[in-house]
């Protein structure tokens, strides 16, 4: 299927949830289609918005769409965005797009690419690779906590009839340190799936929310933060822009980490999950590895963490951005069914783009 037909299905499906439909969109972000790709998939869905977003931040960009589209909406520019993405990646056989939205192939094209493309880096996971072995050096992380990541993920997994994993069985610490090596330290396990999927969700004004078909699920806070396109100009391979972006969505929302019932978290790779852990403040600098080494993040854990199946396990289809405000709308609703997390009241989703590059934190909470 194309990616058009992919898009349409999901716009349709998430405006239908909302007791919506295209006549009343008037705003619409997108990434990943064509040249023009709000433009593009506006043309095809037969919509005129006066307000669109096709920046382009990897995995994080559907985050960041909800960042500029709250505030587009506040400030009168539209009254109801579409956030959508589709991808055919699986069965078009490309490998065009990675993790976090990156291409797997020679894409480096910057002017800092002659410091990296020479010494054989496969793109993406390379660069995780050398952020996870860092901090392996600094903090003393070890091969079995990145492992905990993916059996964490895939646990969750077994209990989402969706996921691509869904019926693959458990996974355990030794299956995934037994898988291949394609990184050091990463293996095959350690890295996200590639698969067709597509998702969308729908923002308007809190007072037509309140009338519309399912109770609305507020934006609570929002925040974006850039720091780097080539790996080699991170300023540091064990801090990343989650930092920033959270501190600036808990602020605007009033919460700390504390108030987060359920976490969504980009998982391209075991360790973007590790340092998201530590930016968003669940645990301090150094400390995810052994805050996840216990179990807590899995089913009837202390800490429900990618209650899907996250990119590991569920779908990954280039970019996941998207499906990490799916599960947080589902799981605030009480729509998740056996996964459902009780009483879950906040809920944070926070995207990863490029390189451990671009990162957008959203808020979100039942009304």
């Amino acid at each position: 299927r194309s990616v058009h037909s992919l898009q349409t299905e999901v716009v349709k499906d998430a405006l239908d949830d909302a007791g919506l439909s295209l006549s009343d969109v008037d705003g619409f972000a997108t990434v990943g289609v064509g040249g023009f790709p709000a433009t593009e998939m506006c043309e095809y869905l037969g919509i005129r918005p006066t307000w669109t977003d096709s920046s382009s931040a990897g995995g994080s960009s559907f985050e960041i769409y909800v960042h500029h589209a709250a505030a587009a909406i506040r400030a009168g520019l539209c009254g109801t965005v579409v956030i959508a993405y589709g991808s055919n990646q699986k069965s078009a056989r490309s490998r065009r797009v990675g993790g976090g939205g990156m291409a797997a192939g020679p894409m480096m094209t910057g002017p800092n690419a002659q410091f990296e493309m020479p010494y054989g880096f496969m793109m993406p996971m390379s660069p995780y690779a050398l952020a996870a072995k860092r901090h392996m050096h600094e903090f003393g992380t070890t091969p079995e906590q990145l492992a905990e990541v993916a059996v964490s993920a895939r646990a969750w997994a077994l209990k989402n009839p969706k996921a691509y994993r869904y019926e693959a069985g458990p996974l355990t610490i030794d299956d995934v340190l037994a898988s291949d090596m394609q990184s050091d330290p990463l293996h095959k396990l350690d890295c996200c799936l590639v698969t067709d999927g597509g998702g969308a969700v729908v923002l308007t004004a809190d007072d037509r929310a309140r009338d519309l078909k399912k109770p609305p699920v507020g934006v609570l806070g929002t925040g974006e933060a850039h720091s780097h396109s080539n790996v080699s100009q991170m300023p540091d391979l064990t801090k990343t822009g989650s930092w920033d972006s959270s501190a600036r969505a808990y602020a605007q929302a009033g919460l700390t980490p504390s108030d987060v019932d359920v976490a969504l978290i980009y998982d391209s790779f075991t360790i973007t999950t590790l340092l998201t852990l530590e930016g968003l403040g669940f645990c301090g600098r150094g400390e995810a590895g052994a805050f996840v080494e216990d179990g807590k993040t899995r089913p009837g854990g202390a800490f429900p963490l990618n209650t899907s199946g996250g990119g590991l396990s569920y779908c990954h289809p280039g970019m996941y951005g998207v499906f990490l405000l799916v599960e947080a709308v589902r799981q605030l609703r009480g729509e998740c069914g056996e996964r459902q997390v009780a009483n879950a009241e906040v809920a944070i989703a926070h995207g990863t783009g490029g390189i451990l590059s671009s990162h957008s934190t959203v808020l979100l909470g039942r009304s």
